[in-house]
């Protein structure tokens, strides 16, 4: 089971009530978080992809 928070306000909370252990990933980018979920392109995360096409 894949398990996601996303957000900075949202994740200070999970892990203050405890929390994070329930979940398999904590993000504090909730916008970037969602864009990146429902496939959108990432500027630095397209770079990274671009570097090691590049690069190797």
């Amino acid at each position: 089971e894949f398990s996601v928070v996303g957000g900075g306000h949202t994740a200070a909370v999970i892990e203050k009530m405890g929390l994070d252990g329930s979940f398999t990933h904590i993000s504090t980018g909730g916008g970037a978080c969602i864009e990146f979920l429902t496939g959108k392109v990432l500027p630095a995360v397209d770079a990274l992809e671009q570097s090691k096409k590049i690069f190797g």
